[in-house]
């Protein structure tokens, strides 16, 4: 009995030995707060220690050269030439100008004005203007002087002649010899500059504007701004003082095209001083003739493979005539063949769905049934 106990007093107390030299650190709950605190000091210490001297991973997206053979290595590891092991990869900047995308030259700009059916006059005058403009740099960097230069334009046409796409064109043109540091074109009409409340009008054309640095700020139907013109209230004339003011304020990087009916241009720009001084450029286009109108046609249809045959051809002709012949002020142009062109798919729809099993010449011809549907729609 003895042994037993004897036995017991020494388990305990070689457990009591063992457990002193780990709470010999421990007296008191502040000694363990500090310990703690030296604890997470040393481990911040050697997260920044190791920030310091790792290499960061190389950006998403950016090609890295494989040293080994000279090649490009792909983001996802892969080497696009060789397929082999790549070298430790070392990282290439790429600037904003070559990762941007790219962009068109002159002549691609002036292959696409070319293109344009009909404008003939106003292909001639922007070519004119455009090399107007580059002798102007070219006096700048020969410290030669120059007259007076506003760019700012008056486009006078009826609805669908071509006014938008002309401005888009500038504009590029405009980026691409560094006339504008952008090259957007920004639309808006009489809604996107006139607030319907006294004092909002001045900040919302503010907005209109600055979002067209850079590039073209192009207004349809701006006779609408006039009062006298429009019947509406003094709003647009706030508008027109606060287009002014800006004009003037970014004449280096922005360029502005109002445009809508001639005659109403005209009275436009005659109804303030400002507008006078500031629009002395102007181009009128004139409606597409039947040939033109038909050529248009003729575009459209063969972008999206419809085959017209020869008598549908033959009605398109006789229907292009006449609507010019009778044309008024609200002459679509471009816009009534794109209608038209769309009424035409609708019927043709309609006809090919009532087929069984349609051909792929079903789908695609177009009869002289389907265009006098749409001619009446």
């Amino acid at each position: 009995m003895e042994i037993t106990m004897d036995n017991s007093k020494n388990e305990r107390a070689n457990l009591e030995r063992g457990l002193k030299p780990a709470g010999a650190y421990l007296d008191s709950l502040a000694d363990f707060a500090d310990l703690l605190g030296t604890i997470r000091q040393a481990e911040n210490a050697a997260k920044e220690l190791l920030a310091e001297t790792s290499t960061p991973p190389p950006p998403k997206n950016v090609p890295v050269k494989n040293l080994a053979n000279g090649g490009e290595k792909s983001p996802d590891g892969m080497n696009d030439q060789s397929g082999g092991q790549a070298a430790p990869p070392v990282v290439q900047a790429v600037s904003a100008d070559e990762s941007a995308e790219k962009k068109p030259t002159v002549d691609e700009l002036l292959g696409k004005l070319d293109a344009l059916v009909g404008l003939e006059n106003i292909k001639q005058n922007v070519k004119s203007l455009i090399n107007y403009v580059k002798i102007r740099k070219l006096r700048e960097e020969n410290e030669l002087p120059n007259p007076p230069l506003s760019l700012h334009m008056v486009f006078m046409g009826n609805p669908g002649t071509g006014k938008t796409t002309v401005a888009r064109i500038l504009s590029e043109l405009y980026r691409a010899i560094g006339v504008l540091t952008k090259g957007q074109l920004v639309e808006v009409d009489r809604s996107g500059l006139v607030a319907g409340f006294v004092g909002q009008t001045a900040p919302k054309t503010a907005e209109a504007v600055k979002s067209a640095l850079g590039g073209i700020l192009f207004i349809d139907e701006a006779y609408s701004l006039a009062p006298d013109i429009s019947g509406g209230n003094d709003f647009g004339r706030e508008a027109i003082e606060t287009l002014l003011k800006m004009m003037e304020d970014h004449r280096d990087d922005l360029i502005v095209i109002v445009a809508g009916y001639s005659e109403q241009m005209g009275r436009f720009i005659g109804s303030n001083p400002g507008l006078e001084s500031r629009f002395n450029r102007y181009f009128t286009f004139e409606d597409y003739n039947s040939d033109e109108l038909y050529e248009i046609f003729s575009s459209m249809c063969a972008k999206s493979e419809y085959i017209v045959t020869n008598d549908a051809a033959q009605f398109a002709r006789g229907h292009f005539r006449d609507l010019y012949a009778a044309r008024d002020e609200n002459f679509g142009n471009a816009r009534y063949v794109r209608n038209f062109f769309e009424n035409i798919v609708a019927v043709h729809s309609d006809r090919i769905s009532a087929l069984e099993s349609p051909t792929r010449e079903d789908l695609t011809t177009v009869l002289p049934e389907d265009l006098e549907k749409a001619a009446i729609m």
